[in-house]
């Protein structure tokens, strides 16, 4: 079972491993993240070396299906964020996936020709929706959550 880091962990955790006031830690980690949206709401692609790459994708129209009513509904276009795992976390996640629930996890070491021959292999793409909040959203969802 895993467990739910927040970024209050997270910054408590910088905090405590650098010797930053958590004050500077957290601006630092909000900023970071805020900006993380201003890019991808622009369209921008955000590369981190390792880690991964999330890109904004346009999802087409598609009509689906009311599952309760099996009515026909229409959903419209949308722009989506589509992440792609790079090598340190696909390393960990396979660490992670042999390991029989054990924590502290280090990546395994590879060679050069290990990440060749895995280069192509165990891509996955996590997709979630982003929505750009502009005023016409904000009107329509006032007082909706």
């Amino acid at each position: 079972m895993s467990n739910t880091i927040t970024k209050k962990i997270l910054i408590d955790r910088i905090a405590d491993s650098t010797g930053m006031k958590r004050v500077a830690v957290k601006q630092v980690v909000q900023e970071f993240l805020d900006q993380v949206i201003v890019e991808l709401g622009e369209g921008n692609r955000l590369e981190f070396r390792d880690f991964g790459v999330f890109e904004v994708k346009q999802r087409a129209p598609r009509i689906a299906q009311n599952p309760k009513t099996l009515e026909r509904v229409p959903v419209p276009a949308k722009r989506t964020v589509k992440f792609k795992v790079g090598r340190r976390m696909r390393e960990a996640m396979e660490t992670l996936s042999s390991d029989e629930g054990g924590s502290n996890i280090e990546p395994k070491p590879t060679t050069a020709s290990t990440h060749a021959s895995m280069r192509g292999t165990h891509e996955r793409d996590v997709v979630g929706s982003i929505r750009v909040d502009t005023p016409q959203h904000l009107g329509e969802t006032a007082g909706v959550r």
